[in-house]
């Protein structure tokens, strides 16, 4: 089965398929549809998607689309005209629930078998929930459109708002409703808000950031539940048996990589599909996004991400790999954040035991560029509105990063 053989670079021969299934309809499953035909690939591409919407981006839906400024529509990918032009055949609102991997064949709920040669996993991740709350009104999280369009409604009636988790989705949540008027509490077991991904130096800032714009923080404390009242959130309820007071609440306590439909698959998964550093789950299935857990050759290490800017360049790798290319998925790690008037970049790995210099701007201006080194190597830069400056910082994390790879091959 084939349109031609391919030589890879580790001396077999590699065939091109004639078929590609993207499973997911996500920003990484279209990247990985464009990228194929931007490589000339000329086979049959289908793309499968659990919501009726054609591909649409993730990151506005917690500011643009939540705040009003965008109406939904605008968060579309690509128009109907560039989805047209890939000729792809998109099966929208059909979920997959079985993959037979010796046969390549994926399952769907709707009862189709749709069969390929190469099968990209693009599934992403579903949001974490508090057991038990999921039957009242009220209670939210944001992952897809109609999570953010159901989250509007409610906060442009809302009095009260308690965001229950600390990082970054909860942070952007939590700016984006002050901004909308409404009184914000964040709560969370973490003492101050993104810690976990840009460590006590820069969340100190942006805890002052949202103290100042009005936001409450209730941090450093677990949430144990929910008080109700007719079948509608009343509060939440934490370790200390406080309980703030919420006409809405929101949930953002992480993700979950979607894979139950895989759990018969005889795939490796573990925090995600379990991939080699080209992407490939298995022969002739790959992942892709936020639901790929693949080896970094660099870092030497299983390396998931949940972020846009991954979903492209893993798109981009694992079209790359279906057609033979043989190349390890290396990227440097990015992603942003904007809250309030602050727009936050980072590049690389923010350690918390990290050495932190400014080595651009100034702190007490709020404009600066943080750069993280642990043994003497530089693992991460951080731009606090200072977007141009700290791209071009970046290229001391690549040399760092191959640096460190050269010295751990010699020993």
């Amino acid at each position: 089965m084939g349109n031609g053989d391919i030589t890879s670079g580790v001396g077999t021969r590699m065939t091109s398929p004639d078929a590609v299934l993207v499973v997911g309809a996500s920003a990484a499953g279209l990247s990985t549809a464009e990228a194929l035909r931007r490589r000339n690939y000329t086979g049959r591409i289908t793309v499968l998607g659990d919501e009726v919407h054609a591909p649409y981006d993730r990151p506005p839906l917690s500011k643009q689309v939540l705040s009003g400024a965008w109406e939904s529509g605008r968060a579309a990918l690509r128009t109907d005209e560039a989805l047209s032009s890939l000729d792809a055949d998109f099966i929208l609102g059909d979920s997959a629930v079985g993959l037979d991997p010796a046969t390549r064949t994926v399952r769907t709920a709707a009862g189709r078998d749709l069969q390929a040669d190469a099968i990209v996993i693009a599934t992403g991740v579903r949001p974490r929930v508090l057991p038990g709350t999921e039957w009242l009104g009220g209670v939210h999280v944001l992952r897809s459109l109609e999570d953010t369009i159901a989250l509007r409604s409610d906060l442009l009636t809302a009095t009260r708002l308690v965001v229950v988790g600390e990082g970054v989705l909860g942070s952007e949540i939590a700016a984006t409703a002050r901004a909308l008027g409404v009184d914000v509490t964040m709560t969370g077991p973490q003492p101050a808000p993104m810690v976990l991904q840009v460590g006590p130096m820069v969340s100190e800032l942006l805890a002052e950031l949202h103290q100042d714009n009005g936001v409450r923080l209730r941090l450093g404390v677990s949430v144990v539940g929910l008080t109700e009242a007719g079948g509608r959130v009343t509060g939440v309820r934490l370790a200390t048996d406080e309980v703030l007071p919420a006409d809405v609440v929101v949930v953002a306590i992480g993700a979950i990589p979607t894979t139950d439909w895989l759990t018969d698959s005889g795939l490796r998964l573990d925090n995600g599909v379990v991939c080699d550093s080209r992407c490939r789950a298995a022969d002739g299935i790959y992942a892709v996004g936020d639901v790929a857990r693949w080896h970094h050759e660099q870092l030497g290490e299983l390396v998931r991400l949940e972020n846009r800017t991954n979903a492209t360049e893993q798109g981009f790798a694992v079209a790359g790999a279906i057609v033979g290319e043989d190349e390890p998925y290396v990227p440097v790690p990015y992603f942003w954040s904007d809250q309030f008037d602050v727009k936050i970049q980072v590049h690389g790995a923010l350690p918390a035991d990290a050495e932190v210099d400014i080595v651009d701007g100034d702190l007490s201006a709020r404009r600066f560029v943080a750069r993280y080194r642990k043994e003497g190597i530089v693992t991460g830069i951080l731009g606090w509105n200072m977007p141009k400056q700290s791209r071009l910082r970046r290229q001391e994390v690549v040399d760092d990063l191959a640096a460190a790879v050269r010295v751990a091959s010699m020993t």
